[in-house]
Formats: structure tokens, sequence, C-alpha cells
């Protein structure tokens, strides 16, 4: 498999567990299960799932990384997982969560990483 498909696809696991430990615990409070739950425990399960996230985004970074024989640079890397970031919190949000609905702003913003990611990804002479 190449390299560079497969450090993105582990980013784009990554990402969701990602999602889920960051912002996930808002939306315990749908469930019966977790209305007695402290910040405490709370805290225990995003660690549990950023557990998951960090089992997938190391060996992303590692595979994909020049220095392993990747395609990526640093910058690229971090610009990869900003962009697969947003889309999957976006994603999730919408359709998951739904807490939120995609507005144009929301648009104009990600068209604007994508220009970013073309500066990043430019090599320039």
């Amino acid at each position: 498999m190449n390299k560079g498909i497969a450090s993105i696809g582990l980013l784009i696991l990554s990402n969701v567990f990602m999602t889920l430990a960051w912002y996930g615990h808002l939306q315990f409070k749908k469930f019966e299960w977790s209305k007695s739950l402290g910040l405490f425990s709370i805290i225990l399960i995003s660690w549990g799932l950023a557990f998951f996230e960090y089992i997938f985004q190391v060996p992303a970074n590692r595979i994909g990384h020049e220095s392993h024989n990747g395609p990526f640079s640093l910058f690229e890397l971090k610009m990869i997982q900003e962009v697969v970031s947003l889309f999957i919190f976006t994603l999730m949000t919408v359709f998951i969560f739904k807490t939120d609905s995609l507005k144009w702003n929301h648009l104009a913003g990600f068209g604007f990483m994508v220009l970013a990611v073309f500066f990043v990804f430019k090599k320039w002479e």
C-alpha cells in the first residue's frame, strides 16, 4: 500500500477518536447512564478514547514522514492532519452529534484551508 494513503487513512481513524475524546463527552447528557458521572469520570472516558487516537496517529505520522521513507515533511503532515481534523469534525458535528448546521462561512473557511494546503505543498524554488 502507498505510504501516503496509509498515513492519511490512519489520520482519518485517529481524528474520529480525537473528535469523540475532545467533543463527544458534550453529548453524554443524552444518555441516562452518564447523568450521574462527575467531571473526573468524563476525563477518564475521554483519556480512554484519546488512547485510541494515538494508536492511529503515531503510526500515521511515522509511516507518512520522510524520515521513515514516507512522502511528507512535518509541515505537510501537520497540514494534512488539520484538514482531516476539520473534515471529520464537520461530518460528526452535522451528521452524528447533530448540534450544528453547516453554513456559508464554514465553507468559506474551509476554502481558505484548501489554499493553505496549496501553499504548504507547493514546491517554491
